[in-house]
């Protein structure tokens, strides 16, 4: 006898989701100038005035949710200046230049992490994961089994962590392509759990499972959910890496199933690199390295905007940041 499997589909608020997608880009500027109001304006000594980094932020972030050309992206700007989100009208050209400032990026790390805050009530349970962001530069290639020489395409590697239930990135790390994931799994919880979230459960798949990855996350008074490898024994000696180790090899062999029921979670942080990567590109333009790093950091913001957006209409959140938090 045939056996029919019947697939689980969700519901959908069509209302609410129209709602989100017809008033995107227009309340995108609106939260995004929110945003950059906070950022403390540096003094300037000498040399000729230059934009405030809240108007450099704001264009260089709305220039990346664009998708467009420089040129094109000028009409653009010209409205946000007319609706009071610009204090000055910069040219294109400036808007490049800005992203190649390397003292951009620590700003938005910070605005990342800011953009999150309004889902802290909404998100408990996380996963963390990363993904390459392809470049226009080449490098050269030795074959050496066959011995032939081709130009390779570089990337950088994009790790983040995000809620499951609405993919907001709540930390983020960037690194170069060949960067192994493991180092970045302790900064990822600690910076969201400085954020506020409250942790419960962290999803992670097996190139983050070490000892002290486990007890990270236990610290912060969640659970780990990291699959174990086949090769995967039980420690004998004493500490807490190598208690907390075993415990959750016992739990994974036993409670297969339980186990990965919530795993299966870490499924939505591919679900957020494929949101960004579909919406804002998964190649990045800049030429340099600190414009390729702002330009994924810029990206990761226009996500996170997006999904506040989208909370507020379906979830009837507020969207408002804690200005003591910047």
């Amino acid at each position: 006898e045939t056996v029919k499997v019947t697939r689980k589909t969700y519901t959908q608020n069509w209302p609410a989701y129209n709602a989100a997608q017809t008033q995107e880009k227009s309340q995108l500027q609106s939260l995004l100038y929110e945003l950059c109001k906070a950022i403390p304006e540096p003094e300037q000594r000498r040399g000729r005035p230059r934009l405030s980094l809240a108007d450099i932020i704001f264009a260089s972030t709305f220039k990346i949710y664009s998708t467009v050309s420089g040129r094109r992206f000028q009409s653009d700007l010209q409205e946000a200046k007319r609706r009071g989100f610009l204090s000055q009208m910069p040219s294109y050209n400036s808007v490049f230049r800005y992203l190649e400032a390397e003292s951009l990026t620590p700003y938005l790390y910070q605005l990342i992490a800011l953009s999150a805050q309004p889902l802290k009530s909404i998100e408990s349970d996380f996963a963390v994961d990363s993904s390459g962001f392809s470049t226009g530069q080449f490098m050269r290639w030795l074959d050496v089994k066959y011995g032939k020489e081709e130009d390779r395409r570089m990337w950088i590697k994009v790790h983040s962590m995000c809620g499951v239930k609405t993919n907001i990135v709540t930390s983020v790390e960037i690194s170069d392509g060949y960067a192994n994931d493991h180092g970045f799994f302790k900064p990822l919880v600690e910076a969201a759990a400085e954020n506020g979230f409250t942790l419960k459960e962290i999803s992670a798949d097996k190139a983050y499972l070490s000892g002290e990855n486990l007890l990270t996350t236990l610290r912060h008074k969640a659970i780990p959910y990291i699959p174990f490898k086949i090769n995967s024994k039980a420690q004998t000696n004493y500490g807490p890496k190598s208690t907390v180790w075993t415990r959750m090899l016992s739990f994974y062999t036993d409670n297969r199933e339980e186990f990965l029921t919530h795993y299966h979670k870490r499924s939505n942080v591919e679900t957020t690199f494929h949101m960004i990567k579909s919406k804002f590109g998964q190649r990045l333009r800049s030429r340099t390295l600190a414009a390729q790093i702002n330009e994924a950091l810029c990206k990761v913001l226009c996500h996170n905007l997006c999904v506040v957006i989208q909370s507020v209409h379906e979830l009837g959140i507020e969207a408002q940041f804690s200005t003591e938090a910047a």
